[in-house]
């Protein structure tokens, strides 16, 4: 038999009004009734336990427990009895049992007993395979067994979503926030007691599931963490590559592995369940063979008065050395000082150089910092930069007067 946690009680009440033939004789029996809630006699939920009348379902994650007794029915007493569990799945076989030695001898109405526990791994239908081998008093070898069929269901949907932000700031460049959208698809609702992401050696993680009130951490899903069948739940988290990672511009490009999802959560009456996704990947932004990011810029300046910016340009190839010139080039808005065509030297593999740049607006607004070019003298390639920030432009009277 399948060893369960027990359910609670349910009753049908029975009742009537106080009109009708049996008067308050219905509603006095169910007052009566050991298994009703007081004062509640009439729902059908009831305070008692009672053990499990079915399997039940078994849910991946979850810890599938068995109880096997093998009796002796017979008036003889067999000897070297040997007692083998295992779970067939649609990929491998396990061994279940705890003890794989054989019993001496079984006396006439004796039983051997043991407990199996596996934490189910696979969806679909599994096997249970009880085999039994003794020998009776006449020296004949005897063996039959028993299987038991039962499904294992799914009991979370997951999906998540990628967002690749960069930063203008180098101390936290090339942010990844990943979305994970979690729906209970069981019958009972489920208590999460924990959903945390394990990141891989390349990034470190941030849970933004969380907000700061009154000096303490409180959820964002508020007091109650239980999830309804049905129900949705979207856990953030924020990814930033490590330093030594981050430095390495090639290491990060391409499909990364981000890391996995580990679930944890309670049923019914406290039923432990435990997931962990495969390895969750993605695709890293291409920025070409160079790139060229902001490390530093001002949120509002004055019109017309010059302002400063500093640049990091990498050389994202593994292979070559780069030879760049800086083009600066002019929009309706913004205009660059400084001298255009400049040389900036030879960039080596996935190294950096940073640049301070001064430029100014002409026009009030929200206006877009546009106009670079780099041009490798090698190549004869042209990379052109624009839409780079966004700065707020404001009259410097207006400035003085905030």
């Amino acid at each position: 038999m399948r060893l369960t946690k027990p359910t609670l009680f349910t009753n049908i009440p029975v009742t009537c009004e106080e009109k009708d033939l049996p008067g308050d004789l219905f509603n006095q029996l169910m007052r009566d009734d050991p298994s009703t809630v007081n004062g509640a006699e009439i729902l059908m939920l009831g305070e008692m336990l009672t053990l499990p009348q079915n399997f039940g379902n078994i849910f991946l994650g979850e810890t599938f427990s068995s109880y096997i007794s093998v009796h002796n029915d017979s008036n003889q007493v067999v000897k070297d009895i040997l007692v083998k569990a295992d779970l067939q799945t649609s990929s491998q076989r396990l061994n279940l049992s705890a003890s794989n030695a054989a019993v001496a001898e079984l006396k006439p109405d004796c039983c051997i007993d043991d407990v199996i526990h596996h934490e189910v791994k696979e969806i679909g239908t599994h096997i249970l395979v009880c085999a039994v081998s003794y020998t009776t008093q006449g020296g004949e070898k005897m063996y039959f067994r028993k299987f038991f069929k039962f499904q294992v269901l799914k009991p979370l949907d997951v999906k998540t979503k990628f967002y690749n932000a960069e930063s203008d700031l180098s101390s936290v460049t090339d942010e990844v926030f990943l979305e994970a959208q979690i729906q209970n698809i069981t019958t009972s609702p489920m208590f999460m007691e924990k959903v945390s992401l394990e990141p891989s050696i390349m990034y470190t993680v941030a849970e933004l599931n969380s907000v700061s009130q009154a000096g303490e951490c409180v959820t964002t899903f508020g007091s109650r963490a239980y999830l309804q069948p049905m129900d949705t739940r979207q856990y953030l988290y924020c990814l930033k590559p490590k330093k030594e990672f981050a430095e390495k511009a090639g290491i990060i490009k391409g499909v990364t592995v981000i890391g996995k999802l580990d679930i944890v959560w309670k049923t019914n009456l406290g039923e432990r369940g435990r997931l962990q996704t495969s390895q969750l990947q993605r695709m890293a932004p291409g920025y070409g063979d160079v790139r060229l990011s902001l490390e530093a810029i001002p949120d509002t300046v004055n019109l017309e008065e010059p302002f400063h910016i500093t640049c990091k340009i990498t050389n994202c190839s593994s292979e070559r050395t780069m030879d760049l010139v800086l083009e600066m080039c002019n929009t309706n808005s913004i205009h660059w000082c400084g001298i255009s065509g400049r040389q900036l030297g030879k960039l080596h593999p996935s190294s950096s150089l940073c640049l301070a740049l001064t430029l100014l607006s002409s026009v009030q607004g929200l206006q877009s910092v546009s106009g670079l070019r780099l041009t490798d003298t090698f190549l004869k390639r042209t990379y052109e930069y624009d839409d780079i920030a966004q700065v707020c432009v404001v009259s410097s009277a207006v400035k003085v007067e905030s």
